[in-house]
């Protein structure tokens, strides 16, 4: 299966969505290659950066599920070239 590497934007402005995000990026983990997160603490906002490599369809879901939660803002940026096809 094709795969690619995108990177996820994610500012999260509710911190009660902190606990929401987290499980849902737990449930995508086997895709994640690496992930940091800013807490901007004089707005009272943090924000993630989180690398994946993964099938198209995955991509999507994972920044669909971050994206349907209020107070959750969600960028997805994608390689145009894919991956895991080189021998």
């Amino acid at each position: 299966m094709e795969r690619r590497i995108a990177l996820i934007g994610i500012i999260v402005e509710d911190v009660d969505r902190a606990p929401d995000v987290n499980r849902i990026l737990h449930d995508y983990a086997s895709y994640i290659i690496g992930r940091m997160g800013v807490p901007y603490r004089p707005e009272q906002l943090s924000i993630i950066s989180v690398v994946v490599d993964a099938p198209q369809n995955e991509i999507s879901s994972l920044s669909g599920k971050l994206g349907m939660l209020d107070g959750v803002t969600v960028k997805t940026v994608q390689a145009k070239q894919t991956v895991g096809n080189r021998e």
